[in-house]
């Protein structure tokens, strides 16, 4: 009974000191995401402070999930050194309670905190960003080019020179042939729609063709039925249609992975490999979400081991400085790592897993030194 009321009363030490970390280290980090969106509208007659307020408040979710290791690392931190500062860590050693019971409860709501991020906030946060990302290309980048998937459709926009308005290109991705070299002819689409508007918005025409094929310089499109806006169908023939797109501009337009939910990565990844795409990218963001659980357990550790001595023996600030700077290791380890995975110099599991499981083995080495060593 008393280990079960202990651990209850830790558990929500620790939890209460997490979020009131998480709030206080995103709410500053989306304070200079404000002033930076502000000095970029200041150009721009159009943008007010509504906006720009909307933009930064819909990245809120995806600022807090990217501090969150550093949120359980701090307020770990913080509340265990008030546990050991009030004595209470001393008295639970002198009940009995070894330190690993002791921290079982915090590395636990460590791990649920880690798996509803993972679960939950993720698909909020890629929900809201990829709105924020709309309003910020159509507002502050005037971005072109936008590229998405969605029900198993590629949909492309691309500026239109003929009839100096846009198209609107949505269709299949036809799987890469079998041996097909890397290029241009490599590269295309079945049962394309194609929709054209003037500069004003007007639809022209809209153009229906079983397979586009992606051309130097213009789409290639075999029997294309032509729909005009005030005349009837023409007899299907091929046409081409001048485009600045190009595999490598559609592949990097594809949509960001931190825009994409959890549950939706995975069908994703299928669909750009489907069509021939790298889709590294996207499963090393997958592999990296499956691994914040372990990543947060990993920070609790830490932020024991580096405060849970007693606050008599002295070197307190020191021992917490040296947390934080373990957490900024693991931190610098986490974007190397990324690099090397998007190169393919190493494989994406490793570099998704390797920032977490270094974390966890150093807290386990540095706890079991300092308790059974």
């Amino acid at each position: 009974m008393i280990a079960a009321t202990l651990s209850i009363y830790v558990a929500r030490r620790f939890a209460l000191m997490v979020l009131v970390m998480l709030v206080a280290l995103s709410g500053l980090v989306v304070l200079f995401d404000l002033i930076e969106l502000l000095r970029r509208a200041a150009t721009r007659q159009d943008v007010g402070l509504g906006l720009v307020t909307q933009i930064a408040a819909l990245r809120v979710p995806f600022v807090s999930l990217q501090i969150l290791p550093f949120a359980v690392l701090i307020g770990g931190i913080v509340a265990f050194w008030r546990l050991a500062r009030s004595s209470e860590l001393i008295v639970a050693r002198a009940a009995g309670i070894s330190a690993w019971g002791f921290l079982s409860a915090p590395v636990l709501v460590a791990v649920l905190i880690g798996t509803l991020a993972t679960t939950a906030i993720s698909p909020l946060s890629s929900m809201m960003l990829a709105r924020a990302e709309r309003l910020d290309a159509a507002y502050l980048r005037n971005a072109s080019g936008v590229t998405a998937i969605a029900g198993g459709r590629l949909w492309l926009r691309q500026s239109d020179r003929e009839q100096t308005g846009v198209a609107i290109l949505s269709g299949t991705p036809a799987p890469r042939r079998r041996g097909a070299l890397p290029g241009f002819s490599s590269f295309e689409l079945n049962n394309v729609s194609i929709w054209r508007l003037s500069a004003d918005d007007r639809p022209i025409e809209r153009i229906e063709a079983p397979v586009a094929r992606l051309m130097p310089g213009y789409w290639a499109l075999e029997g294309a039925v032509v729909f005009p806006a005030d005349r009837p169908a023409l007899p299907p023939r091929a046409m081409e249609l001048p485009t600045e797109l190009t595999p490598v501009r559609i592949e990097d337009s594809f949509a960001s992975p931190d825009t994409l939910s959890f549950w939706n990565l995975p069908a994703f990844i299928g669909l750009l490999e489907d069509a021939g795409f790298s889709a590294v990218r996207h499963r090393l963001r997958f592999q990296s979400l499956l691994a914040l659980p372990l990543l947060a357990a990993a920070m609790a550790l830490l932020a024991a081991g580096f405060s849970m001595r007693h606050t008599r023996r002295g070197g307190t600030a020191t021992m917490m400085a040296a947390g934080i700077a373990a957490g900024f290791s693991l931190f610098m380890l986490d974007r190397i790592t990324n690099e090397f995975g998007q190169a393919g110099t190493i494989p994406v599991v490793l570099a998704a897993w390797a920032p977490a499981m270094a974390g966890m083995l150093s807290a386990l080495a540095l706890l079991l030194h300092l308790e059974d060593g």
